[in-house]
C-alpha cells in the first residue's frame, strides 16, 4: 500500500538533484555536438546539413582604380590539390543598386556599415552567376543588370586563404576574384548592398553578407533565407523562439541568442562616400575577427588564441598579397591536411551513459509506479469479488 507513495517521494526528492545535473548536461552535450563547426569568416558554416564543397569562405569588396575588386572564396582549408566536387555547385554575388541605406546611427554604421533603412524591400538588381569544374577553372559565367558585362575580368583558381586566423595559416581556397568597372554601374551609384551564396541544384546550401555574420552559431539559419527575409526571422527567434531555440539561448546563451542589436539583414554594405575597409565593404587586409569583437562579437577573436601559442596575436595574413589582380597570394604547396581535433572515443563513450542513466532515472520510478497501481488496482478488485461471494 505505500510503494507508490514512497517511489513518488523519492522521485520528488531526486527530481532538483536531476535537474540540475541536466542543466549541466545539456550544454556539455550540446558543444561536443557543435565542436568544429564554428570556425570562420564563413569558413565552417553553415552548421547543419554541411557540403565542404559548396561552403563559401568570405567575401570581399573593394575598389581599385575605375574598378570594383569582388572576390568570393570558397572550400577553407585546403592542403590537397584539385580535382573538388565542384561541378554541381551555382555560386552567385548579388547587388541591391536601390536600398536606401543611411549613415546616421553610429553603432549600425560602426558595426554593419550603415542602416537599410527598408530591409524587407531588399531585391538584386544584380545578379552574376559563376560554374566552376572540378579542377577549380570556371565554366560558365552569367550577369545580369550591369552594362559592357563582357569588360568584367573574373579570375577562379586556388590561392592561399587570406583570412587572418591562425588555424587556416597555410592553407588555401577556391578563389573568385572579378575586376568590375565602375561605369557598368548606373551613372553616379553610391551605395551597393552585396550578398553571396553557394547551391546546388535549386538548394541554397551557404551565404555570405558582412564578414562573419552567418559564421556565428545564433545566425546559421540565415544561411537558407534570402536578406528581405532577414529581419523578420531574426526578430521571430527573438519574440517566439521554438522549444529547441529557447533551449540553446538559455543554456548557451553567449552562442545562440539574440541581442538587441542583431536586427539587421545580413549583407554588405559598401559606398564611395567614406574611405573602402571594414565595415565599408571589406580589404584582404583587414583583420576582422579583432574589428568585429570591438562592436561585441568575440567568439572568432578568442578563438584565435586557441589554435596558436604565438603572442601578441598575429594581424596579417602569412603571405604577402599580390598588388595586381588576382590581388590573393600565391597558394601553398599541397600537403597532408591536419587531423581534425574531437572529443575522444572514451568521453563520448561516458556521455552516452550518463544520457542513459538520466533517463533512467526519469523514467524507471513512474514504470515501478505503474506498475504498482496496477497490481493494487487488481487486488482492490480481486477483495471486492470475493466479498460479493
Amino acid at each position: 500500500m505505500e510503494k507508490p507513495i514512497e517511489l513518488l517521494s523519492w522521485h520528488a526528492g531526486t527530481r532538483c538533484t536531476t535537474r540540475r545535473v541536466l542543466r549541466g548536461l545539456v550544454p556539455v552535450v550540446l558543444l561536443m555536438l557543435l565542436h568544429g563547426l564554428v570556425y570562420g569568416s564563413d569558413h565552417a558554416d553553415p552548421m547543419l546539413g554541411k557540403k565542404p564543397d559548396a561552403n563559401i569562405a568570405g567575401l570581399f569588396v573593394f575598389p581599385e582604380d575605375d574598378q570594383m575588386i569582388v572576390i568570393l572564396n570558397a572550400i577553407a582549408g585546403l592542403t590537397q590539390p584539385p580535382p573538388y566536387d565542384l561541378e554541381h555547385n551555382t555560386f552567385s554575388i548579388f547587388m541591391s543598386l536601390k536600398s536606401e541605406v543611411s549613415y546616421d546611427d553610429k553603432a549600425n554604421l560602426a558595426r554593419y556599415g550603415g542602416t537599410v533603412v527598408k530591409p524587407e524591400s531588399i531585391q538584386p538588381d544584380v545578379t552574376i552567376e559563376l560554374r566552376l569544374g572540378n579542377d577549380a577553372t570556371l565554366k560558365e559565367k552569367s550577369v545580369k543588370g550591369l552594362s559592357d558585362p563582357d569588360g568584367i575580368k573574373v579570375w577562379v583558381g586556388v590561392r592561399d586563404d587570406p583570412f587572418i586566423f591562425p588555424k587556416f595559416f597555410g592553407t588555401n581556397v577556391v578563389g573568385m576574384v572579378l575586376s568590375i568597372p565602375m561605369t557598368s554601374f548606373p551613372e553616379g551609384q553610391q551605395d551597393w548592398l552585396i550578398w553571396a551564396t553557394s547551391k546546388r541544384g535549386p538548394k541554397q546550401y551557404d551565404h555570405v553578407g558582412r564578414s562573419l555574420r552567418t559564421m556565428l552559431p545564433r545566425f546559421d539559419f540565415l544561411n537558407t533565407l534570402p536578406p528581405h527575409e532577414h529581419v523578420a526571422s531574426i526578430k521571430k527567434r527573438l519574440e517566439t523562439p521554438s522549444l529547441v531555440q529557447d533551449v540553446l539561448q538559455v543554456e548557451i546563451q553567449p552562442l545562440f541568442a539574440i541581442r538587441p542589436y542583431d536586427l539587421a539583414p545580413d549583407v554588405m554594405i559598401y559606398t564611395s562616400r567614406f574611405p573602402a575597409g571594414f565595415p565599408n565593404g571589406r580589404r584582404l587586409t583587414d583583420d576582422v575577427a579583432a574589428l568585429i569583437c570591438l562592436q561585441g562579437d568575440c567568439l572568432l577573436y578568442e578563438l584565435s588564441y586557441t589554435d596558436s601559442n604565438e603572442w601578441p596575436r598575429k594581424t596579417v595574413n602569412d603571405k604577402p598579397f599580390l598588388a595586381e589582380f588576382p590581388f590573393l597570394a600565391e597558394p601553398w604547396p599541397d600537403k597532408e591536411p591536419k587531423p581534425v581535433a574531437s572529443v575522444s572515443t572514451e568521453h563520448k563513450v561516458i556521455l552516452v551513459v550518463l544520457v542513459i542513466l538520466l533517463l533512467a532515472l526519469l523514467v524507471v520510478p513512474w514504470v515501478l509506479y505503474v506498475r504498482c497501481r496496477r497490481q493494487r488496482n487488481a487486488t482492490s478488485k480481486a477483495s471486492s469479488t470475493t466479498d460479493s461471494t
